[in-house]
């Protein structure tokens, strides 16, 4: 048997979101929590993702607390060691090393009705007893691998983007990358170079703007440090400039049309090959697939050491991949640049909730589903951080979570306040709540665009955007309204 702990609230995870609400919590001078991590350090996704290129895809100045300002960014999109290390200062600062369970994964968590305790068991055998339990597991931590015919048979190394093999040197080696994702975008370009020759295999190709990056002036860095108010200025400015771009992707065509054209231009701009060129330009609206920024990327698969195969993968043979059309590519190393679960990330947890539900089971047949991506009904005092419907394509989600933990910290206080011991969502409440969003959703460009996405769940669904305006979600969670909840005593 493991050792039993007993807290007031169970944290899971130390990305964004697991940092975030424990600061809210120490802010509030509660220290009756501890904070579960897989690994052995804090960072979640920034800590994971090392492959080369790995950066933000929102400006840091915005990607980051609003409570925690770092005015030494030294890109305008920083890269992910100083993402990394902003996330272990912060956790430094405010003390919440020794709140962290480090090496403790999360296999499940069960609601006792009669105690009104979470039972959280942890794969070393370890269980965590808590009134409360805050799940911020993130949605990029569970790597995606496509089964390959015959990858067994692979004698090369083999690894995901978010598990990159650093001992494995790729200079001079013939390398196939099997997706065109995020990733992919970025250590593509620093990893073409390198290699004696690159097969990208590309199922269906992603719109790209031009990356407004660059390195942060001395004066700027300055002048944020030093003079009070300058850098939350410049944030401001830069969340509404992000902040606009929700019209076009909320059923606006014609604004989606005019990036359209920029992100073509990007395309005729550095790639003079027609054919390569039409393998590179995508047959849907954009905005349906997550919008990437490069300025790289392009360049380096008009490389002449560089071929985009769009047949896909027929078979994996022990040296090389060969594509539908019978064409066969010789491969030493092969990396897998296909992303993560997102939509289907909890089937397996099993988080057991009132009556015996299953918390997996439930979101696997009816969809994901929760009130303003945070309760769950049938599952009292569990909340969730960037849950269903609240992930951003269009500017930055630690935004979202600051709004999340603020109001999950209000519903604690506000169970407590009236001496109950459980908090629950109405089921009518979660069900309106869900509504409304489906329902703009459909006008979307996800949904309209003609494409599918890791956004969409098995039945098409879109469970993952929130869909306008983040000042709408802030007015959402601003207030916690008591007739959507239920307590028990």
């Amino acid at each position: 048997m493991g050792n039993r702990t007993e807290a007031g609230v169970v944290i899971v995870g130390t990305g964004f979101s697991g940092l975030g609400m424990a600061i809210q919590l120490r802010k509030e001078g509660r220290e009756d929590f501890v904070i579960l991590e897989k690994a052995d350090d804090v960072g979640g996704t920034w800590r994971d993702n090392t492959y080369p290129g790995c950066a933000c895809d929102i400006q840091s100045h915005m990607y980051s607390f609003s409570f925690e300002q770092n005015p030494g960014w030294s890109r305008s999109f920083s890269p992910q060691p100083e993402i990394h290390d902003y996330m272990r200062r912060v956790a430094r600062k405010y003390d919440l090393y020794r709140f962290v369970r480090f090496g403790q994964e999360l296999t499940g968590a069960r609601w006792d009705t009669d105690e009104n305790r979470w039972y959280v068991s942890t794969a070393g055998g370890d269980e965590f007893v808590a009134r409360h339990l805050v799940a911020g597991l993130g949605a990029l931590h569970l790597p995606q691998i496509p089964e390959l015919p015959g990858i067994e048979r692979f004698e090369g190394p083999r690894f995901h983007s978010a598990e990159w093999d650093h001992d494995v040197d790729l200079s001079g080696k013939k390398v196939a990358v099997v997706g065109t994702g995020a990733s992919a975008v970025q250590f593509v370009p620093q990893i073409a170079k390198d290699v004696a020759e690159l097969t990208l295999f590309q199922r269906t190709p992603p719109w790209i703007m031009p990356k407004p990056d660059h390195s942060m002036p001395g004066w700027a860095k300055q002048l944020f440090a030093k003079v009070p108010g300058a850098q939350r200025l410049y944030r401001n400015l830069l969340y509404w400039m992000l902040e606009v771009r929700a019209v076009g992707f909320n059923g606006n065509p014609r604004i989606m049309k005019l990036a359209q054209r920029l992100a073509k231009h990007n395309i005729d701009k550095h790639v003079d090959d027609p054919a390569l060129r039409a393998k590179l330009t995508p047959d849907y609206v954009m905005g349906c697939k997550r919008v990437l920024i490069s300025n790289d990327y392009y360049p380096a698969l008009a490389r002449d050491n560089v071929d985009v195969v769009t047949d896909g993968v027929a078979e994996v043979r022990p040296h090389s991949v060969v594509d539908a059309a019978g064409v066969e590519h010789e491969a030493d190393v092969l990396i897998y640049g296909t992303g993560f679960h997102v939509t289907d990330a909890f089937d397996d947890l099993g988080i057991i909730g009132v009556g015996g539900r299953n918390l997996g089971k439930l979101w696997a047949t009816e969809g994901m589903q929760t009130h303003k991506g945070i309760t769950v009904a049938g599952f009292p005092n569990l909340f969730f951080l960037l849950g269903p419907n609240t992930g951003l394509g269009h500017n930055s989600v630690v935004f979202m979570i600051e709004q999340q933990i603020r109001y999950i910290s209000e519903a604690i206080r506000f169970a407590e306040s009236r001496g109950a011991e459980a908090i629950e969502v109405r089921a009518d409440a979660q069900a309106q709540f869900n509504r409304d969003v489906q329902r703009k959703l459909e006008n979307g460009i996800w949904t309209r665009g003609g494409c599918t996405s890791w956004y969409l769940d098995a039945q098409g669904v879109n469970r993952t955007i929130w869909p306008g305006f983040t000042w709408k979600y802030w007015l959402e969670t601003r207030k916690l309204r008591p007739s959507d909840f239920e307590l028990s005593r």
